[in-house]
């Protein structure tokens, strides 16, 4: 087996024997078992071992909101917010990129338009001091890095960078509003991991503690499916088909009497939830809506244990590689942070913040380290470990004959078959499992030496 070979001889490269065939799945190693969660769970000792018990868990947020300068504690923010912090925060989020920029048509964006853009900021407009209000998402919404729906790249024949993406929000994330844009189609939103632009139209304004509040409303359920939906209904479209991704906590109307129809259908096969609405007046209030009883749902987080997060893992493999939430996906840090808050685990949301996060269990590497010091680190990495490189993170699956294994979200991978030949480039783009020791930044750098971190959460 050619990753049996990787470290029977001493050196990365000279490790590899030329492949023979082009292997099944085009990915090196890769075998049809190896893409069923049961394999990896039949394979650890302890599957089922509680890693972190909800009360360890609660602490370990606590920790995060105290120790990551990156999580932003809406509780503690003043009834007034300062100009200052206001655009501290705008102008920390991004600024005008200066090299050419092109449209999702592949054509150039006029210096005019980019001007546009930029005025729309409208930073000459935040005032010296502001009342705190807040909001909170009604539907799935993409945060941007500048007041614009407008998609830009860095080359013609590349759209699935979108530079101006950041994240997205989701039904019932809670924000604090700072700022409109001078079209005011746009506010420049807080929440609890990000700072960034939102269309105004998917978020309605509330009492603080109303909106602070609904995070622990009971009884309540979470989405432990990739994603749930409510039901279609022609009669109230603000509830139709509303998207819930993995680990979104909803309300549950308990009370709500058998014999009640919502919006044409009595709730005999469905979980009767409340969901946020906004009025014509941008106001927030809240509807009942009807969740289907087939939905992948719990009615509380789900253990932490090693079983889960591989089962949860495996519920994206497939999906399509989204830059910053786009394409009604997600990225390679999105994936993990879903993941981990079907278990009510507080992550950042970027590799750049999670990987150096203060408040995980964290295992650096430097220049110093060699290759075989990260391979050692990754004989002895479990499920759940989050693995970083510049600008990636891969979660550790476990182990093929000592070999390590990873699932991630990412745009390919590459690896050289014949040390004499050429890098093969593969477009994967979407959540895969991969072996990590074939994997090549390029032509003689093998990506385990660029690991800059493991980060781990452990009791």
């Amino acid at each position: 087996m050619l990753l049996g070979l990787v470290l029977a001889l001493p050196g990365p490269l000279s490790a590899r024997a030329p492949a023979t065939e082009a292997p099944p799945l085009a990915v090196p190693g890769l075998l049809e078992e190896h893409l069923a969660p049961e394999f990896w769970i039949q394979a650890r000792p302890a599957p089922d071992q509680v890693i972190l018990t909800p009360e360890q868990i609660e602490q370990q947020n606590a920790r995060m909101v105290a120790e990551d300068e990156s999580i932003f504690d809406l509780h503690a923010l003043p009834a007034r917010l300062e100009g200052t912090q206001v655009r501290a925060w705008i102008e920390g989020l991004a600024s005008m990129p200066s090299r050419e920029l092109f449209d999702a048509e592949g054509q150039p964006v006029e210096a005019s338009r980019l001007a546009r853009i930029q005025d729309n900021v409208a930073i000459d407009a935040v005032p010296a001091t502001q009342d705190t209000r807040f909001g909170m998402v009604v539907h799935r919404a993409d945060l941007r890095a500048f007041p614009t729906a407008l998609r830009v790249f860095h080359s013609p024949d590349n759209s699935d960078i979108d530079r101006f993406q950041e994240s997205t929000l989701f039904p019932g994330d809670p924000v604090v509003i700072t700022h409109e844009s001078a079209d005011g189609e746009w506010y420049f939103v807080v929440s609890d991991r990000y700072a960034a632009w939102i269309e105004k139209q998917y978020v309605a304004q509330g009492e603080r503690d109303r909106i602070l509040a609904r995070a622990s409303a009971e009884p309540f359920l979470v989405v432990t499916g990739a994603t749930a939906s409510t039901v279609y209904t022609p009669e109230n479209p603000r509830v139709s088909n509303v998207q819930l991704e993995m680990g979104v906590r909803v309300p549950v109307l308990a009370d709500w009497p058998a014999t009640r129809a919502i919006n044409g259908q009595i709730p005999a096969a469905h979980w009767v939830i409340e969901l946020p609405v906004r009025g014509d007046d941008g106001a927030l209030s809240f509807e009942p809506a009807l969740l289907p009883r087939s939905a992948d749902v719990a009615d509380d987080y789900l253990p932490l244990t090693e079983a889960n997060i591989i089962r949860q893992a495996f519920k994206f493999l497939g999906e399509r590689y989204g830059w910053g939430h786009s394409y009604n996906a997600r990225d390679c840090s999105g994936f993990l942070s879903e993941i981990f808050r079907s278990f009510n685990v507080l992550i950042p949301r970027n590799t750049s913040r999670q990987s150096i996060s203060p408040a995980l269990d964290r295992l650096g590497f430097d220049e110093n380290d060699s290759w075989d010091d990260r391979v050692a680190a990754l004989a002895e990495a479990r499920p759940g470990d989050m693995i970083y490189f510049p600008g990636h993170v891969m979660m550790m699956l476990g182990h093929v004959d000592g070999e390590p294994f990873v699932i991630h979200d990412t745009s390919g991978m590459s690896w050289l078959p014949d040390p004499e030949g050429e890098l093969v480039r593969l477009r994967l783009n979407g959540v895969v499992v991969t072996p990590v020791l074939p994997m090549m930044s390029n032509r003689t750098t093998p990506t385990v030496n660029r690991i800059t971190s493991i980060q781990r959460l452990r009791p």
